[in-house]
């Protein structure tokens, strides 16, 4: 059996859910493709997750209400250990990397941390990951009766959707008492799409100017094209964006259809987080801005002057 533990929001199957389920059918190993959802009042998540995978295991329980790095992993561990799982794949989100060392260590099974490609290889599994900075990327290979792995958001495609929808059941399972409660929890809302699930993303870099240039011409761009609002690292640090919209090495890593670059140099923890989108539109006043040669369509101009007029464009 290969275990996926699904994530969601707001009742809905994260896009990361479905990359996960690209990852398992890639490594060619044996036994059905089983989602674990953990939490409470989950039925939705279940019912979607079953469309693309062959079972879905559910435990609905009011201890598992709010995510517990501890809970988790112990949930996790035990069905993979009562289900004979020899793959774990757990989302590389930041929650994910929390608790997914957690359950290799219960499992006593080697962990393949951040990955962007998986494969079978024998007995075991090969995967591929990122390091020096996006600069190099670098083969692992783990073998053992069970192997935990941690998939990079955003590398892998989703899945489609599998020919007839799986069997759900339902869990019990043995929890431990928590040593960690969590007192408080602040979501930030926004009515604009998610980074992670966006297919058109406008991001600003530090050539938007300042914050207020954000909210003239990023924004607005991106409403009229229904995309989400990234930042680089750069713009986060000076304050002008929240951390939640930062791209890169130390933000979030996408895959969008569209990515729409406004000032952005492109410097290399840059790249590595937004790469793999499918085209690439750089708008940079420097024409030897790094961000060019990635780029699909590059516009060598101030942004200033070109983004307007590709607002009242967007219009139409």
């Amino acid at each position: 059996m290969i275990l996926i533990v699904a994530e969601y929001l707001d009742g809905k199957l994260a896009k990361s859910t479905l990359e996960m389920v690209t990852a398992a059918r890639e490594t060619g190993r044996e036994g059905p493709v089983t989602i674990l959802v953990l939490g409470q009042n989950v039925a939705g998540v279940a019912t979607e997750a079953a469309a693309f995978a062959d079972q879905v295991l559910v435990a609905d329980s009011a201890s598992l209400a709010q995510y517990n790095a501890e809970t988790w992993a112990a949930a996790a561990a035990q069905i993979a250990q009562e289900g004979e799982a020899h793959t774990v794949i757990i989302g590389g989100s930041r929650s994910g990397r929390e608790y997914a060392p957690r359950v290799a260590v219960k499992l006593d099974a080697p962990y393949l941390e951040d990955v962007i490609s998986l494969s079978g290889s024998g007995t075991g599994l090969k995967a591929q990951r990122y390091t020096y900075l996006a600069r190099v990327t670098e083969t692992v290979e783990a073998g053992g009766p069970v192997i935990v792995v941690s998939a990079k958001p955003g590398l892998f495609a989703a899945a489609a959707p599998a020919a007839q929808p799986g069997e759900q059941y339902d869990v019990d399972l043995e929890l431990p008492t928590s040593r960690v409660t969590v007192t408080g929890r602040n979501v930030e809302k926004s009515s604009r799409v998610a980074l992670a699930e966006a297919d058109i993303i406008v991001t600003g870099g530090r050539g938007v100017g300042n914050a207020e240039n954000f909210s003239k011409y990023v924004e607005p761009l991106a409403d009229n094209l229904g995309a989400g609002v990234g930042a680089t690292r750069a713009v986060v640090d000076a304050g002008w964006r929240p951390y939640a919209e930062q791209v890169g090495q130390t933000g979030k890593t996408v895959q969008p259809g569209a990515y729409i670059a406004l000032g952005v140099s492109g410097a290399v923890q840059h790249l590595s987080g937004m790469g793999k989108s499918k085209y690439i539109v750089a708008i940079n006043k420097d024409a030897e801005a790094p961000i060019f040669k990635v780029a699909d369509y590059g516009i060598v101009g101030d942004v200033n002057e070109i983004v307007p007029a590709l607002i009242e464009a967007s219009k139409r």
